[in-house]
Protein backbone atom coordinates (compact mmCIF):
# COMPACT_ATOMS: atom_id res chain seq x y z
CA UNK A 1 0.00 0.00 0.00
CA UNK A 2 1.04 3.31 -1.06
CA UNK A 3 0.94 6.28 1.22
CA UNK A 4 -0.99 8.07 -0.20
CA UNK A 5 -3.44 4.53 0.31
CA UNK A 6 -2.31 4.71 3.46
CA UNK A 7 -3.40 8.44 4.10
CA UNK A 8 -6.39 8.11 2.76
CA UNK A 9 -7.27 4.76 4.60
CA UNK A 10 -6.64 6.83 7.67
CA UNK A 11 -9.26 9.54 6.60
CA UNK A 12 -11.61 6.83 5.89
CA UNK A 13 -10.95 5.32 9.43
CA UNK A 14 -11.76 8.40 11.09
CA UNK A 15 -14.77 9.50 8.84
CA UNK A 16 -16.42 5.99 9.02
CA UNK A 17 -18.96 4.49 10.93
CA UNK A 18 -16.97 3.31 13.86
CA UNK A 19 -15.46 6.62 14.43
CA UNK A 20 -17.37 9.89 12.49
CA UNK A 21 -19.60 10.14 15.51
CA UNK A 22 -16.88 10.80 18.08
CA UNK A 23 -15.38 12.84 15.36
CA UNK A 24 -18.28 15.14 15.02
CA UNK A 25 -18.86 15.69 18.64
CA UNK A 26 -14.63 16.51 19.74
CA UNK A 27 -14.64 18.85 16.25
CA UNK A 28 -17.84 20.50 17.07
CA UNK A 29 -16.95 21.33 20.07
CA UNK A 30 -14.09 23.24 18.55
CA UNK A 31 -16.01 24.49 16.37
CA UNK A 32 -19.26 26.08 18.64
CA UNK A 33 -16.34 27.51 20.98
CA UNK A 34 -14.65 29.56 17.77
CA UNK A 35 -17.71 30.03 15.87
CA UNK A 36 -18.98 31.95 18.35
CA UNK A 37 -16.20 33.66 19.19
CA UNK A 38 -16.41 35.28 15.47
CA UNK A 39 -20.13 35.10 15.85
CA UNK A 40 -20.71 37.64 18.62
CA UNK A 41 -17.80 40.13 17.29
CA UNK A 42 -19.95 40.49 14.16
CA UNK A 43 -23.08 41.05 16.15
CA UNK A 44 -21.91 43.79 18.76
CA UNK A 45 -22.61 46.56 16.71
CA UNK A 46 -26.53 45.53 16.47
CA UNK A 47 -26.84 44.31 20.01
CA UNK A 48 -25.63 47.47 21.70
CA UNK A 49 -27.57 49.40 19.10
CA UNK A 50 -30.46 47.53 20.63
CA UNK A 51 -30.02 46.94 24.73
CA UNK A 52 -26.91 49.83 25.05
CA UNK A 53 -24.23 48.80 27.05
CA UNK A 54 -21.37 50.50 24.32
CA UNK A 55 -18.55 51.24 27.50
CA UNK A 56 -18.81 47.57 27.65
CA UNK A 57 -18.15 46.69 23.85
CA UNK A 58 -14.60 45.27 24.38
CA UNK A 59 -15.50 43.38 27.42
CA UNK A 60 -17.53 40.98 25.76
CA UNK A 61 -14.87 39.32 24.18
CA UNK A 62 -12.51 39.80 26.99
CA UNK A 63 -15.00 38.12 29.74
CA UNK A 64 -14.85 35.24 26.95
CA UNK A 65 -11.41 34.56 26.86
CA UNK A 66 -10.81 34.81 30.47
CA UNK A 67 -13.41 32.29 31.39
CA UNK A 68 -11.80 30.21 28.19
CA UNK A 69 -8.54 30.24 29.47
CA UNK A 70 -9.69 29.64 33.52
CA UNK A 71 -11.65 26.88 32.21
CA UNK A 72 -9.30 25.07 30.39
CA UNK A 73 -6.73 24.42 33.13
CA UNK A 74 -9.52 22.25 34.70
CA UNK A 75 -9.72 20.08 31.63
CA UNK A 76 -7.83 17.02 32.89
CA UNK A 77 -9.62 16.86 36.75
CA UNK A 78 -12.67 17.44 34.90
CA UNK A 79 -12.10 14.65 32.49
CA UNK A 80 -10.39 12.16 35.33
CA UNK A 81 -13.08 13.24 37.43
CA UNK A 82 -16.58 12.77 35.06
CA UNK A 83 -15.07 10.84 32.48
CA UNK A 84 -15.52 11.76 28.58
CA UNK A 85 -18.92 10.99 27.95
CA UNK A 86 -20.60 13.04 31.21
CA UNK A 87 -17.33 15.83 30.57
CA UNK A 88 -18.07 16.52 27.47
CA UNK A 89 -22.71 16.33 28.50
CA UNK A 90 -21.89 19.01 31.17
CA UNK A 91 -19.76 21.00 28.84
CA UNK A 92 -22.44 21.24 26.39
CA UNK A 93 -25.05 22.11 29.13
CA UNK A 94 -23.35 24.75 30.09
CA UNK A 95 -22.56 26.52 26.86
CA UNK A 96 -26.37 25.81 25.85
CA UNK A 97 -27.49 27.59 28.99
CA UNK A 98 -25.02 30.51 28.51
CA UNK A 99 -26.01 30.96 24.61
CA UNK A 100 -29.45 31.01 25.62
CA UNK A 101 -28.79 33.37 28.62
CA UNK A 102 -27.37 36.17 25.80
CA UNK A 103 -29.76 35.07 23.53
CA UNK A 104 -32.77 37.04 26.17
CA UNK A 105 -30.39 39.07 27.43
CA UNK A 106 -31.99 43.03 28.65
CA UNK A 107 -29.22 44.73 29.71
CA UNK A 108 -25.25 44.48 28.72
CA UNK A 109 -24.52 43.24 32.33
CA UNK A 110 -26.85 40.26 31.60
CA UNK A 111 -25.34 39.68 28.20
CA UNK A 112 -21.82 39.68 29.80
CA UNK A 113 -22.43 37.16 32.40
CA UNK A 114 -23.81 34.86 29.44
CA UNK A 115 -20.10 35.32 27.76
CA UNK A 116 -18.87 34.48 30.81
CA UNK A 117 -21.19 31.18 30.75
CA UNK A 118 -20.38 30.72 27.33
CA UNK A 119 -16.38 30.72 27.76
CA UNK A 120 -16.31 28.72 30.40
CA UNK A 121 -17.88 25.92 28.50
CA UNK A 122 -16.11 26.82 25.59
CA UNK A 123 -12.77 26.52 27.10
CA UNK A 124 -13.33 23.49 28.48
CA UNK A 125 -15.11 22.01 25.40
CA UNK A 126 -11.87 23.17 22.83
CA UNK A 127 -9.67 21.55 25.68
CA UNK A 128 -11.90 18.11 26.01
CA UNK A 129 -11.16 18.15 22.30
CA UNK A 130 -7.67 17.50 21.99
CA UNK A 131 -7.37 15.82 25.73
CA UNK A 132 -10.56 12.89 24.80
CA UNK A 133 -8.20 12.07 21.12
CA UNK A 134 -6.07 9.80 23.39
CA UNK A 135 -9.08 7.91 25.06
CA UNK A 136 -11.56 7.72 21.72
CA UNK A 137 -9.50 6.91 18.97
CA UNK A 138 -6.51 4.45 18.29
CA UNK A 139 -2.75 6.36 18.14
CA UNK A 140 -2.49 5.57 14.45
CA UNK A 141 -5.68 8.43 14.38
CA UNK A 142 -4.11 10.77 16.70
CA UNK A 143 -2.66 12.97 14.06
CA UNK A 144 -5.53 13.16 11.48
CA UNK A 145 -7.76 13.41 14.72
CA UNK A 146 -5.66 16.38 15.59
CA UNK A 147 -5.76 17.95 12.30
CA UNK A 148 -9.82 17.76 12.12
CA UNK A 149 -10.24 18.97 15.27
CA UNK A 150 -7.84 22.14 15.37
CA UNK A 151 -8.81 22.94 11.59
CA UNK A 152 -12.52 23.96 13.32
CA UNK A 153 -10.88 27.36 14.43
CA UNK A 154 -10.34 27.77 10.77
CA UNK A 155 -13.94 27.08 9.86
CA UNK A 156 -14.80 29.15 12.79
CA UNK A 157 -13.16 32.10 11.80
CA UNK A 158 -14.95 32.13 8.05
CA UNK A 159 -18.51 30.71 9.49
CA UNK A 160 -18.58 33.13 12.15
CA UNK A 161 -18.69 36.46 10.41
CA UNK A 162 -20.58 35.41 7.50
CA UNK A 163 -23.48 34.07 9.72
CA UNK A 164 -23.01 36.91 12.63
CA UNK A 165 -23.11 39.42 9.35
CA UNK A 166 -26.50 37.73 8.14
CA UNK A 167 -28.27 37.57 11.51
CA UNK A 168 -27.09 41.33 12.35
CA UNK A 169 -28.36 42.21 8.78
CA UNK A 170 -31.72 41.24 9.26
CA UNK A 171 -31.66 42.65 12.68
CA UNK A 172 -31.83 38.92 14.40
CA UNK A 173 -29.26 38.74 16.60
CA UNK A 174 -30.80 37.25 19.85
CA UNK A 175 -31.65 34.34 17.08
CA UNK A 176 -27.40 33.83 16.37
CA UNK A 177 -27.44 32.91 20.19
CA UNK A 178 -30.56 30.92 19.80
CA UNK A 179 -29.01 28.64 17.06
CA UNK A 180 -26.30 28.17 19.01
CA UNK A 181 -28.21 26.70 21.84
CA UNK A 182 -30.30 24.21 19.47
CA UNK A 183 -26.89 22.87 17.83
CA UNK A 184 -25.43 22.30 21.35
CA UNK A 185 -28.17 20.84 22.43
CA UNK A 186 -28.51 18.60 19.76
CA UNK A 187 -24.75 17.42 19.61
CA UNK A 188 -25.29 17.02 23.83
CA UNK A 189 -28.22 14.16 22.36
CA UNK A 190 -25.21 12.29 20.46
CA UNK A 191 -22.48 12.17 23.19
CA UNK A 192 -24.00 9.22 25.08
CA UNK A 193 -23.80 6.93 22.15
CA UNK A 194 -20.10 8.03 20.58
CA UNK A 195 -18.06 9.06 23.56
CA UNK A 196 -16.65 6.01 26.37
CA UNK A 197 -17.71 6.40 29.91
CA UNK A 198 -14.06 6.57 31.13
CA UNK A 199 -10.53 6.96 30.14
CA UNK A 200 -9.24 3.66 29.80
CA UNK A 201 -5.97 4.82 31.65
CA UNK A 202 -4.62 7.28 34.21
CA UNK A 203 -5.88 8.28 37.86
CA UNK A 204 -9.61 8.22 38.75
CA UNK A 205 -9.48 11.65 40.12
CA UNK A 206 -7.48 14.57 39.62
CA UNK A 207 -7.22 17.40 42.07
CA UNK A 208 -8.02 20.86 40.08
CA UNK A 209 -4.67 23.16 40.06
CA UNK A 210 -6.22 26.04 41.53
CA UNK A 211 -3.03 28.05 41.94
CA UNK A 212 -2.20 27.63 38.14
CA UNK A 213 -5.84 28.64 36.87
CA UNK A 214 -5.74 31.33 39.07
CA UNK A 215 -2.43 32.73 37.78
CA UNK A 216 -3.40 31.71 34.18
CA UNK A 217 -6.96 33.69 34.26
CA UNK A 218 -4.90 36.53 36.54
CA UNK A 219 -2.33 36.56 33.13
CA UNK A 220 -5.68 36.28 30.66
CA UNK A 221 -7.23 38.99 32.01
CA UNK A 222 -4.15 41.45 31.89
CA UNK A 223 -3.00 40.62 28.65
CA UNK A 224 -6.84 40.78 27.28
CA UNK A 225 -7.04 44.30 29.18
CA UNK A 226 -3.20 45.31 27.04
CA UNK A 227 -5.63 44.77 23.68
CA UNK A 228 -8.34 46.97 24.60
CA UNK A 229 -6.04 49.96 26.45
CA UNK A 230 -5.73 53.24 25.33
CA UNK A 231 -2.84 54.25 25.98
CA UNK A 232 0.50 52.96 24.58
CA UNK A 233 2.48 52.74 27.90
CA UNK A 234 -0.57 51.05 29.53
CA UNK A 235 -0.99 48.48 26.87
CA UNK A 236 2.67 47.58 27.26
CA UNK A 237 2.61 47.68 31.03
CA UNK A 238 -0.56 45.67 31.45
CA UNK A 239 1.43 43.49 28.49
CA UNK A 240 4.49 43.16 30.64
CA UNK A 241 2.57 41.79 33.87
CA UNK A 242 0.65 39.35 31.72
CA UNK A 243 3.56 37.69 30.39
CA UNK A 244 5.60 37.95 34.33
CA UNK A 245 2.19 36.26 35.13
CA UNK A 246 3.04 33.53 32.96
CA UNK A 247 6.57 33.07 33.77
CA UNK A 248 5.32 32.60 37.76
CA UNK A 249 2.72 30.11 36.76
CA UNK A 250 5.78 28.35 35.04
CA UNK A 251 7.43 27.98 37.75
CA UNK A 252 4.76 27.41 40.56
CA UNK A 253 3.17 24.63 38.52
CA UNK A 254 6.18 22.67 37.71
CA UNK A 255 6.01 22.60 41.52
CA UNK A 256 2.50 21.29 41.79
CA UNK A 257 0.70 17.65 42.19
CA UNK A 258 -2.19 18.78 40.31
CA UNK A 259 -0.65 20.76 36.92
CA UNK A 260 -1.95 22.32 33.97
CA UNK A 261 1.38 21.00 32.18
CA UNK A 262 2.47 17.36 32.21
CA UNK A 263 5.58 17.17 34.50
CA UNK A 264 7.25 15.66 31.34
CA UNK A 265 7.01 19.26 29.85
CA UNK A 266 9.73 20.29 32.70
CA UNK A 267 12.39 17.14 31.96
CA UNK A 268 14.77 17.10 28.73
CA UNK A 269 13.10 16.14 25.75
CA UNK A 270 11.38 17.92 22.92
CA UNK A 271 7.66 18.49 24.67
CA UNK A 272 8.68 21.66 26.05
CA UNK A 273 9.96 22.71 22.78
CA UNK A 274 6.86 21.50 21.22
CA UNK A 275 4.75 23.79 23.68
CA UNK A 276 6.63 26.63 22.81
CA UNK A 277 6.40 26.17 18.77
CA UNK A 278 2.30 25.78 19.38
CA UNK A 279 2.12 28.88 21.21
CA UNK A 280 4.40 30.75 18.73
CA UNK A 281 2.76 29.55 16.04
CA UNK A 282 -0.76 30.85 17.52
CA UNK A 283 0.59 33.93 18.81
CA UNK A 284 1.82 35.15 15.23
CA UNK A 285 -1.58 34.59 13.67
CA UNK A 286 -3.34 37.21 15.95
CA UNK A 287 -1.81 39.78 12.77
CA UNK A 288 -5.34 38.73 11.58
CA UNK A 289 -7.27 40.68 14.39
CA UNK A 290 -6.19 44.07 12.12
CA UNK A 291 -6.39 42.43 8.51
CA UNK A 292 -10.56 44.06 8.18
CA UNK A 293 -9.27 47.43 9.70
CA UNK A 294 -6.33 47.82 7.64
CA UNK A 295 -8.03 45.93 4.57
CA UNK A 296 -11.24 49.31 5.05
CA UNK A 297 -8.29 51.98 5.34
CA UNK A 298 -6.26 51.03 2.41
CA UNK A 299 -7.98 49.67 0.20
CA UNK A 300 -11.35 51.34 0.76
CA UNK A 301 -13.41 47.75 0.71
CA UNK A 302 -16.74 47.42 2.59
CA UNK A 303 -16.91 45.89 5.78
CA UNK A 304 -18.32 42.56 4.31
CA UNK A 305 -15.72 42.54 1.80
CA UNK A 306 -12.99 43.47 4.87
CA UNK A 307 -14.03 41.16 7.21
CA UNK A 308 -13.27 38.42 4.75
CA UNK A 309 -9.96 39.32 3.68
CA UNK A 310 -9.10 38.25 7.07
CA UNK A 311 -10.59 34.42 6.10
CA UNK A 312 -7.57 34.07 4.05
CA UNK A 313 -5.27 32.56 6.79
CA UNK A 314 -7.79 30.43 8.22
CA UNK A 315 -8.49 28.41 4.46
CA UNK A 316 -4.72 28.44 4.91
CA UNK A 317 -4.74 27.09 7.76
CA UNK A 318 -7.45 24.55 7.04
CA UNK A 319 -5.96 23.18 4.04
CA UNK A 320 -2.54 23.18 5.09
CA UNK A 321 -3.84 20.95 8.05
CA UNK A 322 -5.92 18.68 6.45
CA UNK A 323 -3.09 18.18 3.61
CA UNK A 324 -0.41 17.88 5.91
CA UNK A 325 -2.08 15.32 8.37
CA UNK A 326 -1.54 13.13 5.58
CA UNK A 327 1.99 13.01 5.61
CA UNK A 328 3.34 9.63 7.70
CA UNK A 329 6.93 10.12 6.58
CA UNK A 330 8.88 10.68 10.19
CA UNK A 331 11.53 12.96 8.16
CA UNK A 332 9.41 14.55 5.75
CA UNK A 333 7.10 15.33 9.14
CA UNK A 334 10.07 16.53 11.11
CA UNK A 335 10.57 18.66 7.99
CA UNK A 336 7.31 20.21 7.71
CA UNK A 337 7.47 21.07 11.07
CA UNK A 338 11.12 23.03 10.79
CA UNK A 339 9.64 24.99 7.90
CA UNK A 340 6.46 25.88 9.39
CA UNK A 341 7.40 29.20 10.90
CA UNK A 342 9.36 30.07 7.98
CA UNK A 343 6.56 29.35 5.83
CA UNK A 344 4.53 32.29 8.23
CA UNK A 345 7.43 34.34 7.79
CA UNK A 346 7.42 34.80 4.35
CA UNK A 347 3.74 35.36 4.03
CA UNK A 348 3.87 38.13 6.97
CA UNK A 349 6.92 39.55 5.29
CA UNK A 350 5.42 39.80 1.97
CA UNK A 351 2.44 41.39 4.08
CA UNK A 352 4.57 43.90 5.47
CA UNK A 353 6.15 44.83 2.01
CA UNK A 354 2.71 45.26 0.57
CA UNK A 355 0.60 46.83 2.68
CA UNK A 356 0.57 50.55 1.32
CA UNK A 357 -2.65 53.30 1.18
CA UNK A 358 -4.47 53.19 -1.58
CA UNK A 359 -3.65 49.92 -2.47
CA UNK A 360 -5.22 48.21 -5.86
CA UNK A 361 -7.37 45.48 -6.63
CA UNK A 362 -4.50 43.58 -7.73
CA UNK A 363 -2.61 44.28 -4.28
CA UNK A 364 -5.35 43.25 -2.29
CA UNK A 365 -5.06 39.64 -4.02
CA UNK A 366 -1.94 39.95 -2.91
CA UNK A 367 -2.61 40.48 0.39
CA UNK A 368 -4.77 37.49 0.20
CA UNK A 369 -1.59 35.01 -1.00
CA UNK A 370 0.49 36.17 2.00
CA UNK A 371 -2.19 35.93 4.59
CA UNK A 372 -2.99 32.13 2.85
CA UNK A 373 0.78 31.23 2.80
CA UNK A 374 0.82 32.74 6.88
CA UNK A 375 -2.38 30.07 7.74
CA UNK A 376 -0.60 27.16 5.55
CA UNK A 377 2.39 27.51 7.98
CA UNK A 378 0.13 26.89 10.93
CA UNK A 379 -1.60 24.05 9.32
CA UNK A 380 1.39 22.29 8.18
CA UNK A 381 2.56 22.00 11.70
CA UNK A 382 -0.16 22.07 13.99
CA UNK A 383 -1.84 18.36 13.36
CA UNK A 384 1.67 16.80 14.07
CA UNK A 385 2.76 18.69 17.07
CA UNK A 386 -0.66 17.84 18.63
CA UNK A 387 0.24 13.91 18.17
CA UNK A 388 3.75 14.60 19.27
CA UNK A 389 2.55 16.56 22.33
CA UNK A 390 0.46 13.57 22.97
CA UNK A 391 2.79 10.95 22.63
CA UNK A 392 5.98 12.30 24.44
CA UNK A 393 5.19 11.07 27.83
CA UNK A 394 6.32 8.17 29.16
CA UNK A 395 3.22 7.60 31.59
CA UNK A 396 0.23 7.34 30.17
CA UNK A 397 -1.68 8.57 32.85
CA UNK A 398 0.27 12.12 31.97
CA UNK A 399 -1.23 11.59 28.06
CA UNK A 400 -4.59 13.61 29.06
CA UNK A 401 -3.20 16.76 30.57
CA UNK A 402 -0.40 16.57 27.97
CA UNK A 403 -3.45 16.83 25.36
CA UNK A 404 -5.29 19.60 27.50
CA UNK A 405 -2.20 21.41 27.77
CA UNK A 406 -2.46 22.00 24.31
CA UNK A 407 -5.36 24.30 24.24
CA UNK A 408 -4.55 26.05 27.30
CA UNK A 409 -1.19 26.69 25.58
CA UNK A 410 -3.22 27.83 22.38
CA UNK A 411 -5.40 30.30 24.15
CA UNK A 412 -3.15 31.47 26.58
CA UNK A 413 -0.88 32.24 23.60
CA UNK A 414 -3.24 33.69 21.46
CA UNK A 415 -4.14 36.27 24.05
CA UNK A 416 -0.52 37.43 24.22
CA UNK A 417 -0.65 38.03 20.41
CA UNK A 418 -3.84 40.04 20.52
CA UNK A 419 -2.16 42.37 23.24
CA UNK A 420 1.22 42.73 21.22
CA UNK A 421 -0.71 42.96 18.44
CA UNK A 422 -2.57 45.88 20.19
CA UNK A 423 0.61 47.83 21.63
CA UNK A 424 2.26 47.42 18.05
CA UNK A 425 -0.83 49.10 16.35
CA UNK A 426 -0.94 51.66 19.13
CA UNK A 427 2.50 52.93 18.72
CA UNK A 428 1.76 54.79 15.90
CA UNK A 429 -1.52 55.79 16.86
CA UNK A 430 -3.35 56.15 13.43
CA UNK A 431 -3.60 52.64 12.34
CA UNK A 432 -2.48 53.48 8.93
CA UNK A 433 -0.09 52.37 6.48
CA UNK A 434 3.15 52.70 8.89
CA UNK A 435 1.15 50.57 11.85
CA UNK A 436 0.34 48.21 9.53
CA UNK A 437 4.04 47.55 8.16
CA UNK A 438 5.52 47.49 11.93
CA UNK A 439 2.46 44.82 12.82
CA UNK A 440 3.02 42.37 10.19
CA UNK A 441 7.06 43.05 10.20
CA UNK A 442 7.08 42.56 14.39
CA UNK A 443 4.99 39.03 13.79
CA UNK A 444 7.41 38.13 11.03
CA UNK A 445 10.60 38.20 13.39
CA UNK A 446 8.10 36.10 16.04
CA UNK A 447 7.68 33.13 13.49
CA UNK A 448 11.42 33.23 12.58
CA UNK A 449 12.05 33.26 16.27
CA UNK A 450 9.63 30.36 16.39
CA UNK A 451 11.69 28.65 14.36
CA UNK A 452 14.10 27.70 16.57
CA UNK A 453 11.41 25.80 18.91
CA UNK A 454 10.13 24.38 15.98
CA UNK A 455 13.45 22.91 15.20
CA UNK A 456 14.63 21.79 18.57
CA UNK A 457 11.02 20.10 18.94
CA UNK A 458 12.26 17.99 15.95
CA UNK A 459 15.51 17.25 16.54
CA UNK A 460 14.78 16.20 20.04
CA UNK A 461 11.75 14.01 18.69
CA UNK A 462 13.90 12.40 16.17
Amino acid sequence: MTELEVARSGWRELLGPKHVGASTVLAGGVALYATNEFLTISLLPSTVGEIGGQRLYAWVTTVYLVSSVVAATTVSSTLSRLGPRLAYVAALSVFGAGSVLCAVAPTMELLLAGRVVQGAAGGLMAGLGYAVINAAMPQSLWTKASALVSAMWGVGTIVGPAAGGLFAQFGSWRWAFGVLAILTAAMAVLVPFVLPRRAGHGPAVQRIPVWSLLLLGAAALAISAAGIAKHAAMTAGLLGVGAVLVGVFLVVDRRLAASVLPPTAFRPGPLKWIYLTLGMLMTATMVDMYVPLFGQRLAGLVPVAAGFLGAALAVGWTVGEISSASVTGPRNVRRLVMSAPLVMATGLAVGAMTLVDGATAGMVAVWVVALAITGTGVGIAWPHLSAWAMGSVDDPAEGGTAAAAINTVQLICGAFGAGLAGVVVNMTDRGDETAARYLFATFAALAVLGAVASYRASRERA
